[in-house]
């Protein structure tokens, strides 16, 4: 993870971009992993905790309709997060995550670890599904964590 924030940092400097991140089952674990690279207060514009549905709808202007009609956890709500915390910050990538990291919480369309990353880069836009295996809270938000790096780092190169 170290490493890989580290790649990323030194590439968003060295091509002069910023980046900013929605979470919400993370809960702030992807701005950490970035905030604690150096040289990271250059590129790293906002990170916007979002872990209640109250936030999404009165921080992140997500409309409640949309929460309501495909739950938080769903491609539709992770969508419109991305966007939102792109308008909000104004940078070249931005990232949203909305999951379901248990213990509990989960339902059989909906399981725990059922997890949805989104990445906005320019005018570009990707929704991803993963379904990580239910090892643990712990588990499932370094593992989202560390995918999410993973899409950063593609979308830099």
């Amino acid at each position: 993870m170290k490493l890989l924030s580290k790649k990323i940092v030194y590439k968003l400097n060295k091509k002069k971009l910023k980046i900013s991140f929605a979470e919400s089952c993370t809960g702030g674990l992807l701005s950490s992993a970035i905030t604690s690279i150096r040289g990271s207060s250059k590129v790293f514009t906002l990170g916007l905790v979002v872990y209640s549905n109250k936030s999404k709808t009165n921080v992140l202007g997500i409309p409640k309709m949309i929460i309501k009609k495909y739950g938080s956890v769903s491609k539709q709500v992770c969508l419109a997060m991305v966007k939102n915390v792109n308008k909000i910050s104004k940078t070249y990538i931005s990232i949203s995550i909305t999951g379901i990291a248990g213990p509990s919480g989960g339902t059989n369309t909906k399981p725990v670890g059922l997890v949805y990353v989104g990445i906005k880069k320019g005018n570009k836009i990707e929704i991803k599904k993963y379904l990580f295996k239910n090892k643990g809270r712990k588990y499932i938000q370094k593992a989202t964590v560390n995918k999410s790096l993973g899409l950063i780092f593609r979308a830099l190169n």
